[in-house]
């Protein structure tokens, strides 16, 4: 690997050159900014140690005179000063690093070899070179486990009649992008999809959100609403979350589902609709009906067809094509050169559990891509915490560890204080339903 070190210091010039040529990189030096910007355009290094404070022109300039000669160089910053501001413009125009002096050697050695593992991915960097080789859909399901084969099967055997389904799965594992293959790989890929977060509509208003309603049909009711089962026409209907149903609107979908029409609040027409509704949940819908949750009609009623997702935990070897999709997807969304991930960083990602599932991946892959300077995601980007950190947290209560109903409990009450008691706007605040926020306030006798 060719490495360029620019410095006014002699000393360090020449101990860095010794070491780096010990360890079998050709070195090139220069006492001036200038000096080594022409060496950096004439030798086209692999990497630049960069002194922050030149004689002749600033670092930042010459970092970024480096970048615009080749933005495939990498460029490692040295300088005795502490500041944010230039740690944060360095990073911003580029710097692979950013080492303080006085130089401790083995950071500076760990970051070489960081940028050494770096270029030997990035001449790999065979998979994003060209769009035209794989040709990705931003709504692709990826996958080449069994599970995941089922599903496929399952989506094929569904897209084009319109039988009811019913997707099981934990939080963040797509129970929405399977919906939304079955919809758009099918009959009714021309009619609308209109996608409901149950959990997320209030009780009073949730009847006029899914039928609509007529004007004056209840106060503040200035003017006639399409619903969202009006919306959807002869299309596809989302209900995500539909375990937070009360029972009063699961009565109301099971009439929609056995005869296929329904009524505005307020109204008298009946209006025929053929939607097709495709269900989620993660919950267990067979406990909730054996505890009297949820109806056990509509609970036959949706799951025609039953989906279960896996979670990601349960599907590893499916991690590396979702990592490099991801990567890819999100280079793509954030106007940067796409990425490749190191050896390092897939195995972090392998190991840990995942309990956010595919939506957690996805998550913490965007904070490397953007944290990322170069083209390849090292180790340090990813952030995560293992579950022996958690549980080795030093903040942690070692005297009293609260309960998941004292949380819940106290949670919902700081809610409720801080909407001065406004059960509407602390569901919206806490993101649940009003049945479920009556039923913990009964459960914990929480008083206003």
């Amino acid at each position: 690997m060719k490495v360029l070190i620019i410095d006014d210091q002699n000393a360090i010039l020449e101990s860095l050159s010794m070491f780096f040529s010990e360890k079998g990189h050709e070195v090139l030096t220069a006492e001036y900014g200038k000096e080594g910007l022409e060496k950096a355009r004439s030798e086209q290094p692999d990497i630049v140690i960069l002194d922050i404070r030149l004689p002749d022109i600033n670092g930042i300039e010459v970092l970024k005179t480096i970048r615009s000669i080749n933005d495939q160089i990498f460029v490692l910053m040295i300088t005795a000063f502490h500041d944010m501001e230039t740690t944060i413009e360095a990073m911003k125009y580029g710097a692979y690093d950013y080492i303080h002096k006085p130089i401790n050697i083995d950071e500076l050695n760990a970051s070489v070899n960081k940028v050494s593992e770096a270029l030997t991915l990035k001449n790999n960097l065979s998979i994003y070179i060209n769009d035209q080789k794989i040709q990705y859909k931003l709504d692709t399901i990826i996958g080449k486990t069994k599970p995941i084969q089922q599903i496929f099967k399952l989506i094929g055997l569904t897209c084009n009649n319109k039988a009811t389904v019913l997707i099981q799965g934990e939080s963040g594992t797509g129970k929405e992008l399977i919906a939304k293959a079955i919809h758009y790989n099918g009959i009714m890929r021309d009619e609308p999809l209109v996608s409901v977060n149950c959990s997320a509509l209030v009780e009073t208003l949730l009847e006029s959100e899914l039928f609509g309603h007529e004007k004056g049909a209840f106060t503040n009711a200035l003017y006639a609403k399409k619903g969202k089962f009006e919306l959807a026409r002869n299309g596809t209907i989302f209900l995500d979350e539909i375990s937070e149903l009360p029972f009063e609107t699961q009565a109301k979908i099971l009439r929609f589902l056995q005869e296929k029409e329904f009524e505005r609040v307020g109204g008298e027409k009946t209006i025929k609709s053929d939607t097709r509704i495709i269900a989620a949940t993660n919950k267990n819908l067979i406990k909730m009906v054996r505890d009297g949750t949820f109806r056990e009609d509509l609970f036959f009623r949706l799951k025609v067809i039953t989906i279960t997702v896996p979670p990601l935990r349960e599907r590893k070897s499916d991690i590396p094509l979702l990592v490099d999709f991801f990567l890819h997807k999100i280079s793509k969304e954030l106007h940067k050169k796409p990425r490749q991930i190191s050896t390092r960083a897939l195995d972090k990602i392998v190991q840990y559990q995942w309990p956010g599932n595919v939506r957690e991946l996805e998550n913490v892959l965007m904070r490397a891509v953007v944290l990322s300077v170069e083209e390849v995601i090292m180790e340090e980007h990813i952030s995560i915490i293992s579950e022996v950190e958690v549980e080795n947290h030093p903040t942690l209560e070692e005297t009293h560890f609260k309960s998941l109903e004292e949380l819940e409990k106290e949670h919902i009450t700081k809610a409720l204080l801080r909407v001065g008691g406004q059960k509407g706007n602390a569901c919206e605040l806490l993101k649940i339903s009003r049945p479920t926020l009556r039923k913990k306030i009964q459960k914990y006798d929480i008083r206003a």
